[in-house]
């Protein structure tokens, strides 16, 4: 069973590529995390998570709602990490998880799509993102053919600094980013609640036709890029930076 959380489109376009080569609907986790739904799963093929890299690590959304759901049949676990760069040492704690569930990791795959967090960086326009996209290609389907024939994904090369990164820059951004109070809507806004309906957290809501977030935000980026007005900002650090939704999902 393929799994997958994507705020922009980046992991599910994965997702959806590696499903058509090995003859699976992915899912994804959107719903089952809006409404805490932690029920067993069961597949018989191996498990495929993928997601996106947050601060150097698989989204701790998604880590601990693996962590808390019973996977039941196949005991081996791929996982497909996208990012802007580098996973840092994201293996490791993909490893630790699978280990805390008795299960196989059977390895991780790093997949370098558009950059979408522009609550810190820049987006690329269509024509750069467009060609980041056909770069990424050629690994998506190499991993989806190891899934595919049962072989272990090859370990990712990392820089020197992947430990730091994925353990004391991970926490630090969580700590003090991971948040919700610097979004809001400007007049732009056309109450459309696209929003409330796009968020994978069920975190936003309107009220008086304004979205408002709850403090339960992740920050995948999936309101401000998606909000079809560019109505909704991250405090100044969004502003004039392009939207970035992935042109094939």
């Amino acid at each position: 069973m393929i799994l997958f959380f994507s705020g922009t489109g980046n992991s599910e376009y994965a997702a959806r590529r590696i499903g058509r080569i090995v003859g699976e609907e992915p899912v994804s986790l959107a719903k089952r995390l809006r409404e805490a739904d932690c029920s067993p799963l069961e597949s018989e093929t191996p498990w495929v998570v993928c997601a996106p890299i947050y601060a150097w690590q698989m989204p701790r959304v998604v880590r601990d709602h693996i962590a808390s759901t019973e996977l039941r049949g196949s005991r081996d676990v791929y996982f497909v990490l996208t990012c802007g760069g580098d996973t840092g040492n994201a293996d490791k704690y993909a490893r630790k998880l699978c280990r805390s569930k008795g299960m196989n990791f059977r390895g991780m795959a790093r997949i370098v799509m558009p950059e979408n967090y522009i609550a810190m960086f820049g987006a690329p326009d269509a024509e750069e993102a467009r060609r980041i996209i056909e770069k990424a290609v050629p690994g998506i389907d190499e991993t989806a053919a190891l899934i595919k024939e049962g072989r272990d994904l090859p370990p990712v090369k990392k820089s020197p600094l992947a430990g730091f990164l994925s353990a004391v820059v991970n926490k630090g951004f969580y700590a003090s980013a991971i948040k919700d109070d610097k979004f809001f809507a400007t007049d732009a806004c056309v109450s459309c609640g696209l929003c409330e309906e796009v968020c994978p957290l069920g975190n936003i809501t309107l009220k008086d036709g304004r979205p408002v977030w709850g403090g339960n935000c992740t920050q995948c980026m999936s309101c401000i890029c998606r909000c079809p007005k560019e109505a909704i900002e991250f405090g100044t650090k969004s502003a004039g930076k392009r939207r970035y939704i992935c042109p094939d999902v």
